[in-house]
């Protein structure tokens, strides 16, 4: 049996599981393994530290696949802002031509995009978000509740109550993101209206993801109450891994609300950059990871972890769901 909604016709994929964008995870290595497993691989435009790099990158995974193949692209707060021009012509003059945007007005970018014949993936952590970007041009919604990796948003609504609240507003299809991580979650996230789900942090745990091994086996050690939520203060929430440098940030954070400052050095990402690929230390830097790792016991190839989730979904679907439905006595 295959997985056929909206969003497996709409990309040409085989099953409706996308791999995230991650900084400095989502590398060519990861996105062509979650391709060739018949997911959506997605390639991290801003961890290339320029328009020349990103090019070179999708060049490489697209040696390594010929299946579909994605690009995030965020809208980073930044007192320098990157060159989001470059970075979106690398894109279309590298041949992708699905795009997952994310970060606050995204309105020009989604206009540009689809001008340029591409899918638009918006990832969203609120409805009202959800919509605005529905009506600027987004063919996908990456609906992401507060269970997620990285930024939830301010809201703190799960996918519970999100989910099912995105499926009476929207017109367009939107997937399920945060906290998801088997074959359980995904019929759950079908059952709730979405057309697939997106997942990061359990992405990382598999053979193919570029980041070290104490990363990995981090993940796999810590359960679903390991993560905590860091920068509340400056409105920029994020859910990262619960390790003695993100108590320090919300210890400075209770002295010094608001102010960014204070916490910058803590915070910057070249710190997780060198977690993830020179020291494979979990606990000297703040990097994001999701509820979802209550959920994590192994690390498995993309293949297997696709498949299997796809296989647990199918059992779910056919076998317990079917059983619940009695035939009326009337």
């Amino acid at each position: 049996m295959v997985l056929d909604t909206k969003l497996t016709r709409m990309l040409g994929i085989k099953h409706p599981i996308v791999q995230g964008g991650m900084h400095y995870v989502g590398f060519a290595e990861l996105a062509a393994a979650v391709s060739e497993a018949g997911g959506l691989g997605c390639i991290t435009a801003l961890t290339q530290k320029t328009p020349e790099l990103l090019s070179a990158e999708i060049r490489k995974a697209q040696k390594l696949t010929n299946k579909p193949l994605a690009v995030n692209f965020t809208l980073l707060p930044a007192l320098a802002p990157p060159n989001y021009e470059g970075y979106a012509e690398a894109i279309i003059n590298s041949g992708i031509r699905i795009v997952e945007t994310a970060g606050r007005n995204p309105e020009k970018w989604i206009k540009y995009f689809k001008a340029k014949g591409c899918i638009v993936l918006h990832k969203c952590t609120a409805v009202k978000h959800a919509l605005t970007a529905e009506r600027h041009g987004a063919d996908v919604i990456s609906m992401d509740g507060f269970e997620c990796a990285g930024h939830p948003g301010e809201s703190d609504i799960g996918n519970l109550v999100l989910l099912a609240k995105a499926v009476r507003k929207l017109k367009i299809p939107f997937i399920a993101s945060g906290g998801i991580g088997d074959g359980r979650q995904l019929a759950a996230c079908l059952a709730l209206g979405a057309e697939g789900v997106n997942m990061g942090t359990r992405f990382m745990a598999t053979v193919e993801a570029p980041i070290k091994q104490g990363i990995k086996q981090a993940l796999v050690d810590a359960d679903e109450t390991g993560t905590t939520l860091v920068m509340r203060s400056v409105k920029n929430t994020e859910r990262v891994f619960k390790n003695p440098v993100a108590l320090e940030v919300q210890a400075i954070e209770a002295k010094k609300p608001g102010d960014i400052m204070a916490i910058r050095h803590l915070v910057s990402g070249e710190n997780y950059r060198k977690s993830f690929q020179e020291t494979g230390d979990p606990n000297n830097s703040v990097w994001s990871a999701g509820t979802v790792m209550g959920l994590i016991d192994d690390i498995p190839t993309c293949k297997q972890l696709v498949e299997g989730m796809v296989q647990e979904c199918e059992e779910i679907i056919q076998k317990r769901l079917k059983s619940l439905i009695l035939p009326s006595k009337l």
